[in-house]
């Protein structure tokens, strides 16, 4: 669209628009969580719901980003700046006679958290979870004595309590028992989210799960002196719940992460194990059921019909490409014409070849071949799916602003040691970024698109030298 020259008002007044009136004018579908809102979407991989709203603010759970409207424009819809600000305005621009001081709140009065009324019994809630989710009958009087497991009254849905460190109701989340039609599972309004369903023993052991059902199966599947250890549910793939009570139980140093066998899960691990890592705690790994979840486990060994792992395309896309990158041995004085010309011509798995080829070469100039050895495999192992997000045309921007640094760099003619490890760092970057470009054009659908042409600095140096 053509350039408009907003007003520093009109900026503001974009940012501060409520993003959950505007979504919903837009068709979007958002469900209410407490004072806040979900926003639900689907794509290829499935269901959605890490993204929460408040106001004109936005936080992606999943992908650790966030921010104003414009920003959710930008990410969500992948707008340039110009057609966020157009969109968040009305499409019609007037000139504004106030500026107003900051981001506008729209303040909601705090929903007091009550716990549903429950129920004189709990056939309802055992029948499904003994029939439907072959839970056992045990592991389901354990949680109903601890009053963290009941049905409630009106709609004879199984409640899962989460208590705080003084065994104080402060979280709850509702999973429908139907037989038939359509199941939810809703967080119930005024929650707490620091706190979720939960056990808590002696041991050093947290195993985190993504829903109360999976953690109940899982206990289930490995019942054996189960109470000594600690389980909790995160209602998704949230840390909240997860950080507190690791801040609460002095005894827990060892986090097992017993998320889904799916795109979401995989995910969830690199997450959450970085999220986990950064509050100190390094002692972290990974236990993945067989199938999709604990209950797809379950069931399968009840011989029910169940629902399959789901691979991570992409990470499994990385992956094969990283090891199918061949060595080509570094010529230093045809190094920044063959980088160009691969990148021209849009030869993105030549241009990851040459650009990890000369890493190596800079890092161990008299054993190249064993260092592309090495670094494919860094490659592999450092590689985290949730970091790779974002289309098409912004990794196309991302491979261009590493590449006009990587020419920038070489055009210089010293090469201390400390330069050397520099520029072995931006090509193996480089690297990266042409694997990451190469395995979005192998999974986007093969139709025809409108796609940037890119074009970077001008024809580089035929040579450089070395040192």
């Amino acid at each position: 669209m053509p350039y408009i020259p907003f007003t520093d008002e009109q900026k503001v007044l974009a940012n501060s628009v409520d993003l959950e009136q505007f979504l919903r004018m837009r068709g979007e579908k958002l469900e209410r969580v407490g004072r806040e809102h979900k926003l639900i979407y689907y794509d290829g991989s499935g269901r959605h719901d890490s993204i929460t709203l408040r106001g004109s603010t936005w936080f992606d759970h999943k992908n650790q980003v966030g921010g104003g409207a414009i920003k959710f424009m930008q990410e969500f819809y992948d707008m340039d700046f110009q057609t966020a600000v157009h969109e968040l305005l009305g499409q019609t621009i007037t000139p504004l006679s106030y500026a107003p001081s900051k981001a506008v709140v729209h303040e909601e009065k705090t929903k007091e958290f009550k716990l549903p009324e429950a129920n004189s019994n709990m056939h309802r809630v055992f029948a499904y979870l003994i029939k439907q989710r072959f839970i056992s009958p045990d592991i389901i009087s354990h949680f109903a004595k601890q009053h963290t497991l009941y049905e409630d009254k009106q709609h004879h849905n199984a409640v899962f309590v989460g208590l705080d460190e003084n065994g104080v109701p402060r979280q709850a989340s509702k999973r429908s028992t139907n037989s038939f039609g359509k199941t939810f599972r809703i967080t119930c309004e005024g929650s707490d989210t620091r706190y979720s369903f939960s056990h808590f023993g002696k041991s050093e052991k947290l195993f985190v799960f993504e829903a109360p059902i999976d953690m109940m199966s899982f206990l289930t599947l490995y019942p054996q002196e189960w109470q000594k250890n600690s389980y909790i549910a995160m209602n998704g793939v949230y840390e909240n719940a997860v950080l507190t009570a690791l801040k609460n139980h002095s005894n827990l140093s060892e986090v097992i992460l017993c998320v889904d066998n799916d795109e979401g899960g995989i995910e969830a691990v690199d997450r959450l194990r970085d999220i986990l890592r950064e509050n100190g705690y390094e002692n972290v790994r990974r236990f993945a059921p067989k199938f999709k979840d604990w209950n797809e486990d379950l069931k399968a060994k009840n011989g029910a019909k169940f629902l399959p792992a789901v691979p991570h395309k992409r990470k499994e896309e990385y992956l094969k490409e990283v090891s199918e990158l061949v060595y080509l041995k570094c010529r230093p004085d045809k190094l920044t014409s063959q980088i160009y010309a691969t990148f021209k011509n849009r030869q993105y798995k030549y241009l990851a070849e040459y650009a990890l080829a000369s890493s190596a070469f800079f890092i161990a100039p008299k054993d190249e071949n064993l260092m592309f050895e090495k670094l494919k495999f860094k490659l592999k192992d450092e590689y985290k799916p949730y970091t790779d997000k974002g289309k098409k045309a912004q990794k196309q921007r991302a491979l261009q602003e590493c590449m006009q640094e990587v020419l920038r760099d070489l055009k210089r003619t010293a090469c201390t040691r400390e330069q050397s490890v520099l520029t072995a760092k931006m090509l193996y970057q480089l690297a990266d970024n042409a694997v990451r470009l190469s395995v979005e054009e192998a999974l986007s659908v093969p139709i025809q698109e409108q796609c940037e042409d890119i074009d970077i600095i001008s024809e580089p140096e035929p040579c450089m030298e070395f040192g």
